[in-house]
């Protein structure tokens, strides 16, 4: 195997930074401490991004491009929004959208900025050291929202999106606590835990006052107005009956916990009936999709943990109720290969097709955790540089994969060859190292190099590690026709680059190969 140091551009936004240990500082003890803390120390740059975003938009003389300047300002929220804002969730028109000037003509100005404050949100969430609370409280937000959403598109509502956003931000003050707390969260759920508070009751104790106060309090700090201010009043003080859509996504959520047989489940199934004129099997069944439609929106958002809590409550929901559709793989697999068509045949963005590929790979084929890794400056190791499903501690942490030659190793032996190689225990146990063990697992898996020049650079990593399903030879066709689009794009890419006698632009120059 040769590696090599050619400087071709994937156009790849470096998130290759080194995690920082939270810092460790003493709690807060008033509402007004709390909420100085979030804003000034645990997450300014979204303190900023907020209020940069409200000053523009409350000014008439300001418009797209200068939204555009302050989301451009942050590389990270760049990628993230435009991969967002190209998901049949906010685009099923599909129409490509590269540029957060183009994102903002078509999908407008009001969605894309509180679009971009739940992206840049998550930013600053998902770089602390997540709890077992933390990411409950951002599944129930996603879940809770998506059926807000769906009830609201069923009603015909002005603007489901600000439905959808508003029920997400609902419960911003308990998510934001959650993630950065120390000492008073471990008393409040211990509190909690003894039977004798409601969670209510224990905040208060503990705090002096709710984390629903908290997020009001934050909430008017950062001015997010409109309908997430309002809806996380309480309910008696708002007679918006959009604000109550808000709260019965969240009582959607409460009781699908009890299973769709519960009084609480019939209860809010009665209210969707009188508020859309649906049908209770429609609603049941509408229900029960939105649970997979919000765990594919907490991966784009990078909450993969969340995500993994919501599909667990989806296994629960079709135990207990009615099956789930079945999603037709080959038609998904056809969909997303038009897609990587489309994209490949104008002068395309490369990061868009390396996420439009692994994302063919993960939902089209059905595996757990798909990653696309390059090789560092040294040659001894790949980097991760996008994954889905991947169980990490933190939202920046990076998936490394040794390459070893004495003992060949997984990683070295996909390298050393040209075709995509499916691993199996029984059969190339010897290439399973310790250290291969240690970040992978002992499981089948499919693995192909990734080329530049005819010159290895990377690979493509899949394995349904989590659930433990079995590989198919038919999902190993799929999976080396989805890598091979990957190698076709990169040569034509550099053909494109050649062409039109442009340097190779926005590889991560610094990480090199």
């Amino acid at each position: 195997m040769t590696p090599t140091n050619d400087p071709l551009s994937l156009n790849l936004i470096d998130m290759s930074m080194e995690v920082v240990p939270p810092k460790i500082i003493a709690e807060p003890l008033t509402l007004h401490g709390w909420t100085h803390v979030l804003c000034n120390e645990e997450m300014p740059i979204f303190s900023n991004t907020a209020l940069s975003i409200h000053d523009i938009l409350s000014d008439d003389r300001k418009g797209a491009m200068e939204l555009a300047s302050v989301i451009l300002q942050d590389p990270n929220l760049t990628v993230k929004l435009l991969k967002i804002s190209n998901t049949p969730h906010y685009n099923p028109s599909r129409q490509k959208m590269v540029t957060v000037s183009r994102a903002i003509i078509m999908i407008g100005s009001d969605v894309i900025r509180e679009l971009t404050l739940v992206c840049s949100f998550f930013e600053s969430i998902l770089s602390a050291v997540n709890k077992q609370q933390a990411n409950e409280e951002i599944a129930q937000a996603i879940h809770a929202a998506v059926h807000a959403k769906s009830i609201a598109i069923a009603m015909n509502d002005k603007s489901p999106e600000e439905v959808f956003i508003a029920t997400l931000l609902n419960h911003i003050g308990s998510i934001s606590f959650w993630c950065f707390c120390g000492e008073q969260g471990e008393q409040i759920q211990d509190l909690i835990k003894r039977g004798k508070y409601s969670s209510e009751e224990a905040e208060k104790k503990v705090l002096g006052f709710t984390l629903t106060e908290l997020g009001a309090s934050l909430s008017k700090a950062w001015k997010l107005g409109s309908l997430v201010e309002e809806s996380i009043k309480p309910k008696i003080l708002s007679k918006n009956p959009r604000v109550d859509l808000v709260h019965l996504g969240y009582e959607i959520t409460e009781a699908l916990k009890e299973g769709v047989y519960s009084e609480k489940y019939e209860v809010c199934v009665r209210k969707i009936e009188a508020l859309t004129k649906q049908s209770k099997k429609a609603i049941n069944e509408k229900l029960q999709s939105n649970t997979d439609t919000a765990s594919d929106i907490a991966c784009q958002f990078g909450a993969t943990d969340a995500a993994l809590l919501l599909q667990s409550r989806l296994n629960q929901v079709v135990v207990m109720g009615e099956p789930a559709p079945v999603i037709d793989k080959t038609q998904l697999q056809l969909q997303i290969s038009q897609d990587i068509a489309s994209i490949i045949s104008d002068q395309f963005d490369i990061n868009l097709l390396l996420e439009t590929v692994l994302e063919g790979i993960h939902r089209g084929i059905g595996m757990d955790r798909t990653i696309f890794s390059l090789l560092v400056p040294d040659k001894q190791s790949l980097k991760e540089r996008l994954s889905l499903g991947w169980r990490k501690e933190s939202y920046e942490h990076k998936v490394i994969f040794n390459i070893s030659e004495t003992p060949a190793n997984l990683f070295f032996h996909a390298l050393s060859g040209t075709q995509a190689f499916w691993a199996k225990p029984l059969d190339n146990g010897k290439l399973y190292t310790l250290r291969d063990i240690n970040v992978v697992g002992k499981n089948e898996c499919f693995i192909m190099p990734v080329f530049s020049n005819k010159i290895p650079i990377g690979l493509i990593y899949t394995d349904r590690g989590i659930s433990s399903q079995r590989l198919t030879e038919e999902d190993f066709n799929a999976f080396k026709y989805f890598s091979q689009q990957a190698n076709i794009g990169l040569t034509i890419y550099r053909m494109q680059r050649a062409v039109n006698g442009k340097k190779d632009s926005g590889i991560d120059q610094s990480g090199g190969y």
